[in-house]
């Protein structure tokens, strides 16, 4: 039966030439890898300003459409003034032109809620 010195396999030694061989190709991954890194660096870097490009564009966008909506708003509130004023107008005309009826109109609706605020 054989030992287990006598299964292994045998190994050569690695000859000069080989060892300056394995050397060069280290040598070359190793610069590979380094190539490989400043690719990635860059390409991380010009990510990165790409973001913020498109982070100040979102930016200026949604300034230019809060101004727009407050622009609205602003117009909104001034249409519900001028519509108020004319009611206001409208009724103080009616009352002028009809006092009766609005002291009439008046005591029916002031009687009317008195008689919803009880329930």
């Amino acid at each position: 039966m054989a030992d287990t010195t006598e299964m292994a396999p045998t190994r050569r030694k690695a000859s000069p030439r080989a060892s300056a061989a394995s050397r060069a190709k280290e040598a070359q991954l190793e610069e590979q890898i380094s190539k490989l890194q400043d690719d990635i660096k860059s390409i991380a870097a010009t990510l990165g300003r790409l973001s913020n490009e498109k982070v100040s564009e979102v930016k200026d966008i949604a300034k230019n459409e809060a101004r727009n909506l407050q622009r609205q708003g602003q117009h909104v509130v001034e249409d519900l003034q001028e519509k108020t004023e004319d009611l206001e107008k409208q009724l103080k005309d009616t009352i002028r032109e009809r006092p009766l009826t609005a002291v009439a109109s008046a005591i029916g609706i002031g009687f009317i809620l008195a008689l919803l605020s009880r329930h």
